[in-house]
């Protein structure tokens, strides 16, 4: 294997694992902070209430949602350079390793779209869907 094969292969393990993590975090950021508002907001505090006692590490990590969010939203962001960028294009010239470079790269978009679709709708569902619901109220 030459050097320039070793650099694209490394690239694109790189790539799959912040790719993976990005969407793990961004999961991350719909337990802690979207999933009780959704719950509450259908009327299911209770649910909320179980859900926070038997795992009490979400009220720490919605206490500091803006982190959560800036660590996910950063991961994503290194993710997309990563996969859209420049070294994110370069497969080997070797037939069979480009069709495994090329199918990697399209799981890698798959799951980067996922976890930017994930992380939207928990950033929808922390921070503006509370001030929406009031403000509805006062119309």
């Amino acid at each position: 294997m030459n050097r320039q094969t070793s650099a694209a292969q490394h690239g694109a393990d790189a790539a799959t694992g912040i790719s993976w993590l990005a969407l793990f975090t961004s999961l991350g950021t719909l337990v802690c902070c979207a999933l009780p508002i959704v719950l509450v907001t259908l009327g299911l505090g209770a649910a909320v209430a179980a859900l926070t006692s038997t795992f009490p590490f979400l009220i720490t990590l919605s206490q500091h949602k803006g982190w959560v969010f800036a660590v996910s939203g950063v991961l994503l962001a290194v993710s997309a350079w990563l996969t859209w960028g420049p070294r994110g294009r370069r497969c080997p010239a070797d037939p069979a390793r480009a069709a495994a470079c090329a199918r990697a790269r399209r799981w890698n978009r798959r799951v980067l779209a996922a976890g930017i679709g994930i992380w939207a709708i928990g950033a929808f569902a922390a921070f503006a869907l509370y001030p929406l619901a009031r403000w509805w109220d006062t119309l």
